[in-house]
């Protein structure tokens, strides 16, 4: 059992609780293996051959039209007792996706060099998340979103010692998620919904009373499938 400190509001002041975490040590590769599998298994530089989306896991072809780049930082944290993923909840109030669970991260802007300073410097917005205590080690496939955005996932090692800011227009809670129940296979769900009248499928990774799901889920399971060992 771990425990973990997740950063909420309450009253809209930040506060720090403790809770308990499980993770499941089957996830086949673990400590400096793991470190040294993600560094060598993702991409070190975004692939545009490599596309998935919402369109992908629903099994539905792929909408042709105008997409905006996006980048979303896919923080590990390199916790003594075992690597975490850290994530953010929305806010309720938000116009687009309100309380749902993702990575920090938003629309490129004009002044960003890249991918890259896209997601690093949404983390600092969103988080208070420093550059400082982040390496990037590689990227996910990009994800088409049904709401026209082309995200390209950056995946960074985060050291301990950060001290988090969140911004309580957007962010009601941080929060980690063992890493190794997200490389279990077992964690990963699927869940359906009616839009337009066709049942459109997607994943769940539902952790303790926290549903994950939707592109943080299936970016999710990407990075399972990238760092599973070898058959």
């Amino acid at each position: 059992m771990l425990a973990a400190a997740v950063l909420t509001r309450i009253d809209g002041e930040p506060r720090f609780m403790i809770a308990e975490m499980t993770a499941d040590t089957n996830a086949g590769i673990s400590g400096s293996g793991l470190l040294a599998r993600i560094r060598t298994r993702l991409a070190l530089a975004p692939d545009p051959a490599s596309l998935g989306g919402d369109h992908a896991v629903a099994g539905l072809p792929r909408p042709e039209r105008v997409l905006t780049p996006a980048a979303v930082l896919v923080p590990i944290v390199l916790r003594a007792e075992g690597p975490s993923v850290l994530l953010t909840q929305r806010t309720e109030h938000l116009l687009n996706h309100p309380g749902q669970i993702s990575f920090p991260g938003g629309r490129s802007e004009a002044e960003d060099a890249g991918p890259v300073d896209t997601a690093l410097r949404e983390a600092e917005e969103e988080i208070g998340l420093a550059r400082r205590h982040v390496e990037v080690v590689g990227f996910l496939d990009l994800y088409q979103t049904v709401t026209g955005f082309l995200v390209t996932p950056v995946v960074a090692f985060v050291e301990p010692g950060f001290a988090l800011s969140l911004d309580a227009f957007e962010v009601a809670e941080a929060f980690e998620v063992p890493l190794a129940f997200v490389l279990d296979a077992g964690n990963h769900t699927r869940g359906s919904r009616l839009v337009d009248g066709r049942e459109r499928q997607f994943y769940v990774l539902p952790y303790q009373d926290r549903y994950i799901w939707g592109a943080t889920a299936a970016m999710l399971v990407n990075l399972a499938h990238k760092l599973a060992p070898d058959d």
